[in-house]
This record gives C-alpha cells, sequence and structure tokens, in this order.
C-alpha cells in the first residue's frame, strides 16, 4: 500500500515579546531599511531617520516590542505612545524587508491595539506613510485626514484612526 505524502507543514505562530534596551540602535536600523524598501532614496531615509527611532523611554517602559519567528529572530517592531484617553499613537510599526507578508505587521498591530486597550484608551490614532494606508485599511482603521508631514514640507501623510 503506497504512503501518502505528509502535508505540507505550517509556519509556526509568531510571538511577541517586549523589546530591550540593548536593541534600540537595532531595531531603528530595522525600520530605516524597512522604510527604504518602499524605493524612497538615501537623502529621504536619513531626513526620517531621527523620527524612525526605538526610544529607550518607550521600552523600559513596555511600549516597544517585537515579533519573532520560531527561530527568535525579529521580524519586525511596533512602538506606542499613550495618550490622554481616550486615544494612544500608533508611533512605529516596521517589518523587516524579507518578513514582509508573513503576518508580522497584522501580529504587531493586534497587540498594539490591545496594549492601548488596556491602558483605557478607546481609539488608536496613526499618521501613516502613504504606502501603509492600504495596511490599516485592511485591520480596520478608517481614514480621516490627509495631514502635512513634519519632515517634508508639501508632502501629505494619512492619518488614520482605529476603534478600539
Amino acid at each position: 500500500m503506497a504512503q501518502s505524502a505528509a502535508p505540507p507543514s505550517r509556519p509556526e505562530p509568531l510571538r511577541i515579546r517586549d523589546a530591550r534596551l540593548d536593541e534600540c540602535e537595532a531595531l531603528s536600523a530595522l525600520c530605516l531599511r524597512s522604510k527604504a524598501h518602499w524605493g524612497y532614496d538615501d537623502d529621504f531615509i536619513a531626513a526620517c531617520a531621527p523620527y524612525l527611532r526605538v526610544e529607550e523611554d518607550c521600552v523600559e517602559k513596555g511600549l516597544a516590542f517585537v515579533a519573532l519567528d520560531h527561530e527568535d529572530r525579529i521580524l519586525g517592531v511596533c512602538q506606542l505612545h499613550p495618550g490622554d484617553a481616550p486615544a494612544g499613537t500608533l508611533d512605529l510599526l516596521f517589518i523587516e524587508p524579507d518578513a514582509i507578508g508573513t503576518g508580522a505587521g497584522r501580529v504587531l498591530f493586534q497587540e498594539a491595539a490591545q496594549r492601548l486597550r488596556e491602558a483605557g484608551d478607546s481609539v488608536m490614532t496613526i499618521l501613516s506613510d502613504p504606502d501603509a494606508r492600504g495596511f490599516y485599511e485592511k485591520m480596520g482603521a478608517d481614514f480621516i485626514a490627509d495631514r502635512p508631514s513634519d519632515v517634508f514640507p508639501g508632502r501629505l501623510l494619512p492619518w488614520l484612526e482605529y476603534r478600539l
């Protein structure tokens, strides 16, 4: 009797853990690699760099966290800024370019929503890169308006809100 082929293995689920202080520089570099993946030139990335930093105080407060694969490789990073209720902010959410499409963004977004909900917020605000707007809308966020960039005069960024 012939043996049937084993079913294809499923990837192990991604895990979340808090970022560590010794990872801030590496996680900030991940943010820049992820941003550059979308075709921005070196000058653009350099201008964005001060705004795409994983901050030590956020790490110390448990507001920065990472998604890990089954081999404990960091696939992405997220940083929050809880606000005065009812709104907190999704400050950073970036994925390693070779991990885009693995579900890491979805897992980080869901974790961000849960953490802000637990902090007492009822809305998560998101000032997004135009290339990421579709992702956030797919997650259920609503586009509110375009807002001017703090970095590039004349550039507009989508402002979205996600009801927690």
